[in-house]
């Protein structure tokens, strides 16, 4: 299994003491408030994604913030978004073929320093949460996640989201675990400039991990896994209005499909480039 470098620099930062920044709500909770959004047109070249959807161009609002006690992250993709037949989510016309039309991830945290109006960092870090996450296609996902979350001060990085979540499948492309709780998710994520110009504009390292693990309750099923990776790594150049960006992704039995089962390829590197649109 392959583990990212933020990955052990949050290990080994939860070893030192004294490094905190925490956030301090004792005055005014809304004090650290803020917004963005942006319209996202992306590629994928050689995706992982189950049942062979690996080349597609697609259409994404991101948006994310704070407002008080509530820290939100969230993204929703339009597949096929050119209707083009190069599209690997492409369904021609009469064909009975499926394609998922779109997917959906929310993501909020729920402060608990924010909520408590006290101060709960200690170390390393900087801020906990209740943190929840939902994941929805259109075509029989539908999964719940929710855990214990935390804002970590990291050498280098800066300051990283580390969640662990429990997962409840909802929906599951008709697996037996639907209806049920099953395995568990450690995820973080970051966002580094590493360059500044003198214009203003910036190059910043950005990404995330998602680890899966436990679903204990899928074992016997020879397509299905217990364990699953995704790892981001992205390049962006940002300027005030736009971004523009590559992604290197490696997969692991992808959404807990076994790898060459019959939800196709399901490890291995993809490619992701990105031109955003910035409100």
């Amino acid at each position: 299994m392959n583990r990212t470098l933020a990955a052990l620099s949050i290990s080994a930062a939860l070893a030192l003491p004294g490094t905190s920044g925490a956030v301090d709500y004792s005055d005014d909770i809304h004090k650290n408030d803020y917004k963005w959004f942006t319209l996202n047109l992306m590629q994928s070249i050689n995706n992982r994604i189950p049942f062979g959807f690996q080349d597609d161009t697609y259409f994404e609002m991101e948006f994310g913030g704070r407002s008080g006690w509530l820290d939100l992250y969230g993204y929703l993709d339009v597949f096929d978004v050119l209707n083009s037949s190069n599209s690997d989510r492409n369904k021609p016309e009469g064909s009975d073929d499926f394609a998922d039309n779109f997917f959906f991830k929310f993501a909020p945290r729920f402060s608990l320093d924010g909520i408590s109006g006290k101060d709960l960092s200690f170390g390393p870090v900087m801020e906990l949460y209740i943190s929840t996450l939902t994941n929805v296609g259109d075509n029989a996902l539908f999964e719940h996640y929710i855990g214990l979350g935390s804002d970590v001060q990291v050498p280098w990085f800066g300051k990283v989201g580390l969640n662990t979540y429990a997962r409840y499948v909802r929906e599951n492309f008709g697996a037996e675990n639907e209806g049920e709780w099953d395995g568990y998710m450690i995820s973080t994520n970051w966002f580094k400039p590493w360059l500044t110009l003198s214009s203003g504009d910036f190059v910043t390292y950005q990404g995330y991990l998602d680890y899966k693990f436990g679903a204990s309750k899928i074992s016997d099923d020879i397509n299905r896994t217990t364990t699953a990776i995704e790892w981001f790594n992205g390049i962006y150049y940002h300027t005030p209005q736009w971004a523009f960006g590559y992604g290197l992704k490696y997969y692991h039995n992808m959404a807990l499909f076994k790898d060459g089962g019959f939800a196709g390829d399901t490890t291995g590197f993809g490619h992701y480039l990105s031109a955003n649109y910035k409100f």
